[in-house]
């Protein structure tokens, strides 16, 4: 099983997620979510390995999740919608393993799907 990281190389959490793998001796797949988001299967998919509501999925602090009139009491199908159009909203970074996925803040919490 090769992991897959939904990586942002522009983002610190992200590249140490990304060393922390290597150095673990995994050869993750690189998904750079930025260029190529998710589509609406994939995202689907991406929730349900994870098991998490969509809204911890997200990056409710930056600006862009107030400028599409986001809220934590968002509509589950509003909140989808704003991470379909707008992947920067996705939490990062977030390694898939099989089955199951975990979001890398702090970044060791990737090693546990091994």
């Amino acid at each position: 099983m090769t992991p897959v990281i939904w990586h942002n190389p522009r983002c610190s959490k992200s590249c140490q997620a990304l060393a922390l793998l290597e150095e673990a001796g995994h050869a993750p797949e690189v998904r750079l979510y930025l260029k190529d988001g998710p589509t609406a299967a994939e995202l689907d998919a991406l929730q349900a390995a994870l098991g998490l509501p969509l809204l911890a999925m997200m990056r409710v602090k930056d600006a862009a999740f107030k400028e599409a009139g986001l809220t934590a009491g968002s509509a589950e199908a509003d909140l989808r919608a704003a991470l379909l159009a707008n992947p920067a909203l996705l939490e990062r970074p977030i390694v898939v393993a099989g089955e199951k996925a975990a979001i890398g803040r702090p970044p060791e919490n990737v090693l546990a799907l091994f």
